[in-house]
């Protein structure tokens, strides 16, 4: 039996709007995933570089660093342009799984020039896997937050900003936070909401 058009995008929409508890820095909040995507896009929109080159890969790598150590925060922090390897700092608490999840979170990224949270969420949304949907391993490729598209106006994607080590949330929000400062953007405008 074929579901009708108004049937089908209602199921759509139920699930996109599924509310989501996940374990948040020791307390549980509720992500509205449309909401999220949604501004995930408005991140990748306005988070975009005239020009990108090692000195700015070194001066985001190194705002990753500061506003780590000032926090304490256990992340190891990777910036790369597609082959090459143009910044890596692994902090005090971070782990050598930490490098794996980097490596992974930046594989679906090159992949899909988009931010890795955004389609983990794209994938809980559509009640799928990146296995199932894209014939992806998990060996290789992980929808989990942290890796964000290097974008260059009228270029696209030239690289991944990664980090890993927090929640998947906070180790996206860090990236944005950092990227926002650097390209002048209104990061409250940007940044994804703590509650629902």
């Amino acid at each position: 039996m074929r579901m009708n058009s108004v049937a089908v995008a209602s199921a759509r929409h139920a699930v996109a709007t599924l509310i989501l508890a996940t374990a948040h820095a020791g307390r549980s909040i509720a992500i509205n995933i449309e909401q999220d995507l949604n501004r995930i896009e408005a991140q990748e929109a306005a988070l975009q570089f005239d020009s990108f080159d090692l000195s700015t890969a070194w001066e985001v790598g190194a705002r990753l660093r500061g506003m780590a150590l000032e926090r304490n925060l256990g992340v190891a922090i990777d910036v790369h342009l597609h082959a090459m390897p143009v910044f890596y700092a692994a902090l005090p608490g971070s782990t050598p799984d930490n490098a794996q999840w980097i490596r992974r979170k930046r594989n679906l990224v090159f992949r899909l020039f988009r931010s890795s949270y955004a389609t983990g969420l794209d994938m809980i949304s559509q009640e799928t896997t990146i296995q199932t949907r894209l014939g992806l391993s998990d060996v290789d490729f992980a929808p989990f937050g942290g890796s964000f598209p290097i974008l260059v106006k009228g270029s696209g994607c030239i690289g991944a900003i990664t980090v890993s080590g927090l929640p998947q949330r906070d180790d996206h929000n860090l990236v944005v936070e950092a990227l926002a400062a650097m390209l002048s953007a209104d990061h409250e405008a940007l940044r994804l909401d703590d509650d629902d």
